[in-house]
């Protein structure tokens, strides 16, 4: 996974999800960590993906930070936390979705898709709330129609 090729969102989102993680003292950084934070950015287009699939990003949102909250948890200095197996599969299946939609960079729709691709968990979740993969995919396409501006570059520009 080469973090370089992720757009500006996608990276502040990366960076958020790191903090999020080490404040909770979570010792691995997993998708869910990921995912809250892309529901959390602001101005970005998770959200509206998410709502224009048929999902509440609040419930979305919900369900995220119940899980995050199970997971484990280390005192003392506060280190960085490692990405997990899952988290490094979610990485490697954003990278292939960029592939597939003949992206350059990979942004935070790809991370959303690959994440459902990637992680039975997440996907389970993302089913709770109404969302596929299909719904998902459509979605993407619709809100980068709509509003004919994405993150497919470093610098956020279209």
């Amino acid at each position: 996974m080469r973090f370089d090729r992720m757009t500006s969102k996608a990276q502040e989102a990366l960076r958020a999800a790191v903090d999020s993680a080490t404040r909770r003292g979570n010792p691995e950084l997993y998708p869910e960590h990921v995912l809250r934070e892309l529901l959390e950015q602001p101005e970005g287009i998770v959200t509206p993906i998410v709502t224009k699939a048929g999902g509440n990003p609040r419930d979305l949102t919900g369900l995220l930070e119940r899980k995050i909250t199970e997971y484990p948890r280390v005192s003392g200095a506060a280190a960085e936390p490692q990405l997990s197996r899952r988290s490094l599969a979610l990485f490697q299946r954003a990278e292939d979705e960029s592939k597939t939609l003949k992206d350059q960079y990979i942004s935070t729709e790809h991370l959303l898709l690959g994440a459902v691709k990637a992680d039975k968990d997440v996907a389970s979740m993302l089913e709770k709330v109404g969302l596929t993969y299909d719904k998902l995919l459509a979605a993407v396409a619709a809100v980068r129609g709509a509003h004919r501006v994405t993150d497919r570059d470093p610098e956020g520009k279209f």
